[in-house]
C-alpha cells in the first residue's frame, strides 16, 4: 500500500484500515529534502507522488554538477524556475578551455561529447523560464556570448548573473548587461580570460548600481587567432634579430 495514497498499489481488495492522507504541501516539503534522482524514483511508485514530482513549486531551484546531468529526465523545467546553477568542477574543464585550433584530435573528440549540452539547455531556458532570477555558470567552457545574451534578452527579471571560468565569454556579454540587464544587481565574470578592462569599465560607467566582480578576468591572457599568434611571433623574432 502506498501511504501517500492510502490505497493498495496492486489490484484486488484490501481490508487495511485507511490512513489519513498527507496533503500536497506536506509531500512537497518532504520532496525538497531529496535529490533529483530520489524524487524521480519516488514518483514512479504511485500517481499521487507523481503529481508531487510534477508540481512546479518543487522546481524553483535547479543545480547541476556537470553538463551530462542535463540529459537526464529527473527534473522539470518550466516557468517556476527561479534559480539555476550549472557548475562543472572537473579536470576536463581544462581541456574545454583550450583554444579550438590548439586542441589535439583526442581533445576535440572528448569535447564533442558534451560541447553543445549547456548551450542547448540554455536555449530551452530562454523559451521556458521567463521568471528566472539567478543564473550561475561555472566551468562551462563551450558556452558563447550568444547563449548568455539570449538569456539576458528572454529572462528580463534576472537579478544575478555569475560566470566563472567560462573562457569564450567576451565583452559582448558585458555590453548586453548594459543593454538588456535592466533588473540586474549583481554580475560576476571571474576567471573569464576574454573579458577586458574596457568592457568592465563600460558596465561601471553605464550601470553603476550593478555590483560587478571580475576576479582575475582582465589580467589573464586572452585568446588569439592562429594568424595573430604568427604575427606576434614573427615580430618578436625581428625584434630579437635587430636588437
Amino acid at each position: 500500500m502506498c501511504k501517500a495514497c492510502s490505497r493498495p498499489q496492486s489490484g484486488g481488495e484490501s481490508h487495511t484500515v485507511s490512513r489519513p492522507q498527507l496533503d500536497q504541501e506536506c509531500l512537497l516539503h518532504i520532496f525538497t529534502y531529496l535529490d533529483k534522482d530520489s524524487r524521480r524514483n519516488l514518483s514512479l511508485t504511485c500517481s499521487r507522488l507523481r503529481q508531487v514530482f510534477l508540481d512546479p513549486q518543487l522546481w524553483m531551484l535547479l543545480h547541476f554538477g556537470s553538463p551530462c546531468e542535463l540529459r537526464r529526465d529527473n527534473f522539470i523545467l518550466g516557468a517556476s524556475l527561479r534559480y539555476l546553477a550549472i557548475c562543472w568542477h572537473s579536470s576536463r574543464v581544462k581541456v574545454c578551455n583550450i583554444e579550438d585550433w590548439m586542441k589535439t584530435t583526442f581533445q576535440k573528440d572528448l569535447c564533442s561529447k558534451h560541447e553543445n549540452l549547456v548551450s542547448d539547455f540554455l536555449e530551452r531556458v530562454c523559451h521556458m523560464c521567463p521568471n528566472l532570477l539567478t543564473l550561475t555558470l561555472s566551468g562551462c567552457g563551450h558556452i558563447t556570448d550568444h547563449n548568455v545574451i539570449d538569456v539576458l534578452r528572454c529572462c528580463r527579471r534576472l537579478r544575478s548573473l555569475s560566470l566563472e571560468n567560462c573562457s569564450r565569454v567576451t565583452d559582448s556579454v558585458l555590453k548586453a548587461v548594459v543593454d538588456h540587464g535592466h533588473n540586474l544587481t549583481d554580475v560576476r565574470v571571474d576567471f573569464c580570460r576574454n573579458v577586458t578592462q574596457a568592457g568592465l569599465r563600460e558596465v561601471r560607467e553605464k550601470r553603476p548600481q550593478v555590483h560587478l566582480s571580475a576576479l582575475h578576468s582582465a589580467d589573464m591572457i586572452p585568446d588569439n587567432k592562429p594568424e595573430e599568434k604568427t604575427k606576434i611571433r614573427r615580430a618578436l623574432q625581428k625584434f630579437l634579430i635587430f636588437s
